[in-house]
């Protein structure tokens, strides 16, 4: 709230970190980073490995300063990221910044359901018979959902289904009403991880209009669930959502709105290609193993500490 609150929080945050004495920190998203380092190393703690998880259009310039200079001088040992497309945008930053880089590919758990459609529908208050588009995504202007919305007119019949929260959520719903499609566009609130499974299983299409992404996770989790996904073309997005070449998506560019129903319609209109996006999205699991990231997190722990596992 203020420079007493924040001072406070600082303080309270060295003696917890002092309290436990853990061996390395990690640190995550850019407030984690900028905030985080600086009190790990006052608690005491010699080694810390920062996260670059947030795409670089939702950090304020003045924290993206601070990390630069603080991963050139020495405050993180380590920097992860997840996608090569998020490790280029550090290629401008100095050469000792680069050189704490490390790739860590995202790992997720496969969001599988163990409920059938009709069920999934009836628990989020969606309609039974209905096709429905869905996302699920923080609600802010960043993920660009207004564009998910705007395909509505086109498609008279169908819904969209929308999981997340956020401040963007009042603007998404009145857009809604101003196209008139508010009785068709369902914002369903904040999921648990262990409900994301079902609310895909409700769901025809996924659909990503996002503008920034490090790696895009919702969209992987859709399409390694079985659900065919349409997303924005985005360097980061061609790069995850592909799997031994095959793609796991539909990528256009959502602002062209009539492109982008088209890319809708040929999912519904074109079973062949729906079975094609499904047939390689099953292979993100493994791809992005969740264990895999473990394991790696884990090698570079000990690799900063000196120390060796049992085999």
């Amino acid at each position: 709230r203020d420079p007493i609150a924040l001072a406070r929080f600082v303080l309270a945050a060295r003696a917890k970190i002092a309290a436990v004495k853990p061996d390395v920190v990690l640190t995550f998203q850019h407030y984690g980073n900028v905030l985080g380092a600086p009190i790990a190393r006052l608690a005491g703690v010699r080694r810390i490995i920062a996260n670059q998880v947030s795409a670089s259009d939702v950090v304020a310039p003045l924290l993206q300063t601070a990390d630069r200079v603080f991963g050139t001088l020495g405050l993180y040992d380590r920097i992860t990221v997840n996608s090569d497309d998020t490790r280029r945008l550090y290629d401008a930053h100095p050469t000792r910044y680069r050189e704490r880089i490390v790739s860590i590919p995202h790992g997720f758990e496969l969001k599988a359901s163990r409920i059938g459609r009709s069920e999934a529908r009836a628990r989020f208050g969606l309609p039974a018979e209905a096709e429905i588009l869905g996302c699920a995504a923080r609600l802010h202007p960043t993920k660009r959902l207004d564009l998910a919305i705007r395909l509505m007119p086109s498609m008279p019949a169908r819904h969209l289904a929308l999981a997340g929260q956020g401040a963007d959520r009042e603007r998404l719903a009145a857009l809604a009403a101003e196209l008139g499609v508010t009785d068709r566009v369902h914002f369903v609130g904040e999921l648990q991880p262990t409900a994301i499974g079902d609310f895909l299983a409700a769901l025809d299409v996924f659909v990503f209009p996002t503008v920034a992404e490090t790696f895009g996770l919702a969209a992987v989790e859709a399409a390694a669930a079985g659900v065919p996904v349409v997303a924005t073309d985005l360097p980061v997005l061609r790069e995850v959502l592909e799997v031994d070449g095959a793609p796991a998506a539909l990528l256009v560019d959502t602002t062209d709105t009539p492109a982008f129903a088209a890319a809708v319609e040929t999912i519904f209109a074109d079973p062949a290609s729906a079975e094609r996006l499904e047939a390689a999205g099953a292979g993100l699991a493994r791809r992005f193993s969740l264990d895999a990231m473990v394991e790696a997190y884990a090698r570079l722990i000990d690799e900063v500490t000196d120390r060796r596992r049992a085999a």
